[in-house]
């Protein structure tokens, strides 16, 4: 009787042991979680791309990771450059802006505004009471939002510290995961077939498939809206155009919309009086800010095989739990349990027969 007692104290503990380093080896792990989740999203939808580029360099392998990493490099530090650069030459005429704005006054309310619907009377009503304060009338009124202002960027300066860090430590991983992704790879697919077999490993195969075309989807339709955002404030006269477009490549890619720098550059333009070109632009954001809600769950869909709904499902809600990562983890979540759950519902179902003759 003794034997299965120590049996059991043995498995106990051993259960316990596991359960231990494992728990601490995530606490160990656990600041490069979301770096290394970022690297394998890139990597995985990227790697067609790391082949094609290995293949035109000779199949050097080394070769082809630094010229990925370095390509992944510019994509960040360019838009920040052209937009640093742009700044220290236009400091003067930057610092005039500020000039004439604190000592402009604010024109009447167009006729326009009133015809909105719904909010038309109170638009203009506080747009007239701007107009009688004037520029020194509005200083008491922002003054008390100064203190949290300053806060604000406080507090978003270190937040952007810890974002350059992990984006220094996305880099480094993806570097490392694109110079041995081969051994990766065939131990993901290793460790999903001795999991569940065959349909494992299938259910890794579409992971993948899944992170490929949602990234085709995210990056595609936010270049698109971008270049399209762009030579909107070309075309219209916009100021910093090249600078706005690379904020609006970046907010696109943060699922955040062009709308953000296009709204304020029409309602720009109407301040400036130059209704014609700035009613121009505002038809143009419509069209721009409301174009990816058809084309990003198109190529998505393209690039993975999945049920429309899924695929939208998987990234707005993804989207909601996790923040921006969730683009990506949702599609894959939903896509590998639908696909688990199909084969299993497929695997249960009796083989068709013929049909029963009915009894007359």
């Amino acid at each position: 009787m003794t034997e299965p007692r120590r049996d059991l104290t043995r498995i106990t503990l051993g259960v316990a042991a596991i359960g231990a380093l494992t728990f601490a080896s995530f606490w160990i792990v656990r600041p490069f979680l979301a770096p290394t989740i970022w690297a394998t999203m890139i990597v995985v939808a990227t790697w067609p791309v790391l082949l094609s580029v290995q293949t035109r360099l000779g199949g050097r392998r080394w070769l082809a990771v630094v010229a990925m990493t370095g390509a992944m490099l510019l994509v960040f530090i360019i838009p920040f450059m052209l937009a640093i650069g742009t700044l220290v030459d236009n400091a003067d005429r930057i610092s005039g802006w500020v000039t004439t704005l604190s000592t402009a006054n604010l024109p009447q309310a167009p006729a326009w505004l009133a015809q909105v619907p719904l909010a038309g009377d109170k638009l203009t009503a506080l747009w007239n009471e701007l107009v009688a304060a004037g520029a020194s009338g509005l200083l008491p009124r922002l003054q008390p939002y100064a203190g949290g202002a300053v806060q604000w960027t406080l507090k978003e300066a270190g937040t952007l510290g810890g974002a350059l860090l992990q984006f220094m430590l996305t880099v480094i991983i993806t570097a490392i995961m694109y110079a041995h992704g081969d051994a990766a790879a065939a131990g993901v697919r290793a460790f999903g077939r001795r999991l569940a077999g065959p349909r494992g490993e299938e259910a890794v195969n579409l992971g993948g498939q899944a992170i490929r075309g949602v990234a085709l989807g995210v990056v595609v339709t936010a270049l698109a809206q971008a270049i399209l955002g762009g030579i909107g404030l070309a075309v219209t006269g916009v100021p910093f155009a090249p600078v706005l477009t690379a904020l609006m490549f970046i907010l696109c890619i943060a699922q955040l919309g062009p709308t953000l720098v296009l709204a304020p550059a029409v309602g720009w333009m109407y301040w400036t009086g130059d209704t014609g070109w700035a009613t121009v632009l505002l038809v143009w954001t419509i069209v721009v800010g409301t174009m990816d809600n058809v084309l990003r769950p198109y190529l998505i869909k393209k690039g993975a095989d999945l049920p429309l709904l899924l695929i939208f499902a998987g990234v707005i809600g993804g989207l909601l739990s996790f923040g921006l990562l969730g683009i990506f983890v949702g599609p894959l979540v939903l896509a590998v349990t639908y696909t688990l759950l199909e084969a299993w519902v497929g695997d249960d179902l009796p083989p068709a027969g013929p049909a029963a003759p009915r009894a007359e």
